[in-house]
């Protein structure tokens, strides 16, 4: 949950492509390597994805994710962060896995959750998004 500098109530989120959960909205993430911490991983992450360092990085919820139809089950540590400079702009460093970075407030991501309804055009949060 990277918070938006300009507005700490939103948080950063692009859609996810090429991959399970194409075409849904996630926050940055990704996987541990072996032996990484929760926060040293999440660091590496949002800086692999998005260009910026951050700070306070800090531990925020865990959620039980299995993704029946792509044969995956997750167990999704969500970790908070702040940008570690607060002029500093986010950029899609990883083109080819997600469309683009936007922020979003916590109403907007439970609004776009529950209005969507399946089929074409509507987007749909990522499993460990809409279960936070």
């Amino acid at each position: 949950l990277v918070k938006d500098p300009s507005d700490p109530k939103k948080v950063f989120a692009g859609l996810r492509r090429g991959s399970h959960g194409a075409g849904s909205l996630a926050l940055p993430g990704g996987h541990l390597e072996m032996n990484e911490t929760w926060e040293s991983c999440a660091s590496r992450e949002v800086e692999e994805e998005m260009g910026i360092a951050v700070r306070d990085v800090k531990f925020g919820h865990v959620t039980n994710d299995p993704m029946i139809s792509e044969g995956k089950h997750y167990v999704t540590i969500f970790m908070t962060a702040e940008f570690a400079d607060p002029g500093a702009l986010p950029w899609n460093r990883e083109p080819h896995k997600c469309e683009g970075w936007s922020s979003y407030s916590w109403g907007e991501l439970e609004r776009i959750g529950l209005d969507y309804k399946g089929g074409e055009g509507g987007v749909q949060l990522f499993g460990p998004l809409k279960h936070l």
